[in-house]
């Protein structure tokens, strides 16, 4: 069974009430029947697989936590604690949404590759270290897997470095080029801050990135996709344990179940051909084994991994 509780975490740096992360924090469950149980509506965590690796879910602006429910439930059905988080702040304009944080000083030239260009990845492991209740002392801190969705990818990939605790990243949706606003010369890729194995996922339905593609500044006829660009360009060869993968059919979204049409940019995305569960099963699949993989070493995830990636839902896999 798979329980969550929720937890909170304060943004240094950042005025009241914009500086509050609201956790939600996955795990296996273990009911025992008790009174307590049953007036609280708390389940002890599963010991058996403790201490457990850790997922945090970074999530695409304006996307709810609710909307990564689904993938957090599976990862821990997998032996992985996995945390989402909404963090309402500053985005772009002087609006304010859910947002994994972006520190756009430290993606301009004068200061990328200093510190990390997503302020909450800190802030949240330290709240998950300092948890009570059923995980509490049951977390392995020292193993963690970022997951990023769209710009919560772009910044995974530009903070992992900073998070020593880090050791996998995995996105979906995201890549690593820069707008020109910052101050970048058109089609730029940044050199990913991220020392342990990378898994690209994109869909190749995905409008979205297309949607967007006008603030990098190439000339369309000229355009590479930019998350091609990005194994390309910003990951180095690992023998083979970075990953770009195409899912066949899946589109910006197809990580997100249900998509929420009032926020966020979905009215960019094209439809998905194919069945979006279908897709969601095989990202999630992908994902838990990737993680697994590099967080616990554990030999039958890589005989899994190799069977997953000649699934025949993978369009195209490339490693380096």
């Amino acid at each position: 069974m798979i329980r969550s509780v929720w937890w909170a975490a304060t943004i240094p740096g950042h005025e009241a009430p914009f500086d509050t992360a609201h956790l939600r924090v996955y795990y296996p469950a273990a009911p025992d029947g008790s009174d307590r149980e049953r007036l609280s509506g708390v389940m002890a965590a599963d010991p058996a697989g403790a201490p457990f690796p850790v997922a945090v879910i970074v999530s695409g602006v304006n996307v709810g936590q609710e909307a990564y429910r689904w993938l957090a439930t599976r990862l821990a059905e997998r032996g992985i604690v996995a945390v989402t988080y909404d963090w309402v702040g500053t985005l772009f304009g002087g609006l304010h949404g859910i947002t994994p944080g972006v520190d756009l000083d430290a993606a301009r030239p004068d200061g990328y590759g200093k510190r990390p260009t997503c302020p909450s990845l800190r802030p949240v492991l330290d709240a998950l270290a300092s948890m009570t209740g059923p995980v509490a002392g049951l977390l392995d801190l020292d193993r963690v897997a970022l997951i990023g969705h769209s710009a919560g990818g772009t910044v995974a990939l530009q903070s992992a470095s900073f998070v020593p605790e880090v050791k996998a990243v995995a996105t979906y949706g995201a890549h690593n080029m820069v707008a020109t606003m910052l101050g970048w010369p058109a089609g730029t890729v940044l050199p990913a801050q991220a020392d342990c194995p990378v898994l690209l996922v994109g869909g190749t339905n995905d409008g979205v990135i297309n949607g967007s593609a006008d603030r990098y500044g190439e000339d369309a006829a000229a355009r590479r996709d930019p998350i091609t660009r990005t194994f390309d360009e910003a990951l180095p060869d690992r023998d083979g344990a970075n990953a770009l993968i195409r899912l066949a059919g899946a589109n910006h979204f197809a990580i997100v179940d249900p998509v929420d049409h009032t926020a966020a940019r979905a009215f960019l995305d094209q439809a998905p051909d194919g069945d979006p569960a279908a897709h969601r099963a095989l990202l999630a699949d992908l994902l838990a084994v990737f993680c697994r993989m590099h967080l616990s070493g554990d030999p039958a995830s890589f005989t899994e991994w190799d069977k997953l990636t000649a699934h025949h839902g993978v369009a195209s896999i490339q490693r380096r």
